[in-house]
C-alpha cells in the first residue's frame, strides 16, 4: 500500500476536506475505508472533486489516471496525494 498520505496527515485532511464539499458528503462518512459507492459518488462528483483539488493544490490532474480506479477513499487520497507529491517535486513546479 501506498502510505504518501499517511505520511502526510494535513495533506490527506486536506484531500478529505475538498471530497466532503464537493462530493456533498458527511464527514462522518469520508474515512479511508469508506467505498466510493458507499458515499454515493458518481463520475460526474469525482470530477468535480478532482478539479476542485487542481484548483487547490495548483496541479494538473489527468482525468484518465488510477483516480478513477479507486475503490475506496483510501485509495482516492494516496493516489491524488502521490500524484500531488510528484508534480510539486518537479523542476519548475
Amino acid at each position: 500500500m501506498d502510505t504518501t498520505a499517511l505520511e502526510q496527515p494535513e495533506l490527506a485532511n486536506q484531500i478529505i476536506d475538498v471530497i466532503v464539499k464537493e462530493g456533498m458528503v458527511d464527514r462522518e462518512k469520508a474515512t479511508l475505508d469508506a467505498t466510493i459507492e458507499s458515499l454515493d459518488l458518481k463520475s460526474i462528483d469525482i470530477v468535480m472533486i478532482l478539479t476542485a483539488i487542481e484548483e487547490k493544490f495548483d496541479v494538473y490532474i489527468p482525468m484518465d489516471g488510477p483516480f478513477h480506479e479507486a475503490k475506496n477513499v483510501g485509495d482516492l487520497i494516496n493516489a491524488i496525494a502521490a500524484h500531488i507529491t510528484r508534480e510539486k517535486s518537479k523542476p519548475n513546479a
